[in-house]
């Protein structure tokens, strides 16, 4: 717990949540899932706790991820959360109130983002900025976006894929799919069902992603048994799935994925489109670590293609480094509470 004028920044991801403080570094990185009793709406669980539920709560208890997509699904939900996550990393106090800066997708509507400036406003903070996810990203990645210089930002989140391109401190050009790290996982999921005739569960098939996924042709092949439940009888049973599943499983969301980045690359200035080649395309986000996802994009665009140090970090810390450079940043680029 750290008391003061403390500084936060907010991933606030559909799959996860990280909170960078200054001077302190990633403190909580939790699952975005929160266990509510039904009748009270009391919440039981956040994070890793509330996830282990997900699937097996008893009648009267829910386990419910409360953003969808990169944004608020339930509010009340939501709110609750980050006041439990605020109160965790800061402390109650009625005379230190934290800075908050939280990142969104690009392209979320203004009611989008007034959703979560007033969520976080109600957890008990001092004052609260919002951060285009690619943005803090880039930040948090280390890459000098203050020059005159083309940056591109690929942000393969949980809920969404953020893809930006960045010069001079603030957002060129950008887009934002709805494509990401849970729509790869309901892929296997189906997959899984269509060709094996079992039904698995999505925590099933993220852990299929994880441990075996290879988007690349020419990656290694890997197996792994899971179990799960026959279509036909409806009795428990094991199957064996391969990376060569995955890939199959993983073709259309990707190509839809493939198709975005093209698109932003090609409204690209000249200028820009030159430091891009020159200086690559950086991958960011939980996404990233899928196995041969950079060189997929790689062969497709014709640009290297690089991947972060530490990508599922590079959000919340880009939020904290934000919080530090308000004045260098863009006009435009952060939003606040005084605007809504």
């Amino acid at each position: 717990m750290f008391g003061g004028n403390t500084d936060i920044g907010i991933d606030l991801g559909t799959a996860n949540i990280l909170v960078y403080v200054k001077g302190k570094g990633i403190v909580l990185n939790e699952p975005s899932v929160v266990a509510v009793e039904k009748s009270s709406n009391k919440i039981l669980a956040v994070g890793a706790e509330a996830r282990d539920m997900l699937g097996r709560t008893p009648q009267g208890i829910v386990a419910v991820r409360p953003l969808k997509e990169g944004v608020i699904a339930n509010y009340t939900i939501t709110q609750k959360m980050l006041e439990y996550i605020v109160n965790k990393v800061a402390g109650r106090s009625f005379f230190f109130k934290p800075r908050v800066m939280t990142c969104i997708p690009v392209h979320i509507t203004s009611v989008e983002k007034r959703a979560v400036l007033e969520a976080t406003i109600q957890a008990g903070v001092s004052k609260t900025y919002l951060i285009e996810e690619p943005l803090a990203a880039a930040l948090g990645a280390g890459l000098d976006i203050m020059v005159p210089s083309g940056k591109m930002v690929v942000d393969i989140g949980g809920g969404t894929t953020d893809i930006a391109i960045l010069s001079l401190g603030g957002v060129v050009d950008s887009d934002s799919v709805r494509i990401g790290g849970d729509k790869f996982d309901e892929s296997i999921v189906r997959f899984v069902k269509k060709e094996y005739n079992v039904l698995i569960g999505d925590m099933t098939g993220e852990s299929i992603k994880k441990q075996i996924g290879n988007v690349h042709s020419g990656g290694e092949n890997k197996s792994m048994s899971v179990r799960g439940r026959d279509g036909i009888n409806g009795l428990p049973t094991t199957v064996t799935v391969t990376s060569e599943d995955v890939r199959k499983a993983l073709e259309e969301p990707l190509e839809a994925l493939l198709s975005r980045i093209r698109s932003v690359l090609e409204k690209c200035p000249p200028e820009l489109s030159a430091d891009i080649v020159d200086n690559g395309i950086y991958l960011t986000g939980g996404g990233a670590l899928l196995g041969g996802i950079a060189q997929v994009i790689e062969e497709d665009t014709g640009i290297h293609v690089l991947v972060a140090e530490s990508p599922l970090d590079c959000v919340a810390v880009g939020t904290g480094k934000a919080l530090d450079n308000l004045d260098k940043l863009r006009p435009g680029a952060i939003y606040s509470n005084a605007m809504f």
